[in-house]
């Protein structure tokens, strides 16, 4: 693989891991402390949102999250012919 190549793949990989790492930082740390209690007016299931968000949903988007990363660096690296199958 040439050199411009290689640093496209890196920059394509750069942009998403900064992508995924400001989701994981609104959903962890803007919902989770900031809006909670702005988002505590949203009930689900009789607890707020926002005691959703700083009890279980910043694990449980970060675990998706995970899932979306590699589902999208499978395909970069097929993109960029990296894949390993």
């Amino acid at each position: 693989m040439d050199k411009e190549k290689l640093e496209a793949y890196w920059k394509k990989n750069l942009s998403v891991i900064r992508n995924i790492l400001i989701i994981w930082f609104v959903v962890s740390y803007l919902f989770g402390i900031l809006f909670y209690d702005a988002l505590n007016a949203i009930k689900i299931g009789g607890y707020g949102l926002g005691f959703w968000f700083a009890n279980q949903g910043s694990e449980v988007i970060f675990v998706i999250l995970i899932f979306v990363y590699t589902s999208i660096m499978n395909k970069v690296d097929r993109e960029f012919d990296v894949h390993e199958d």
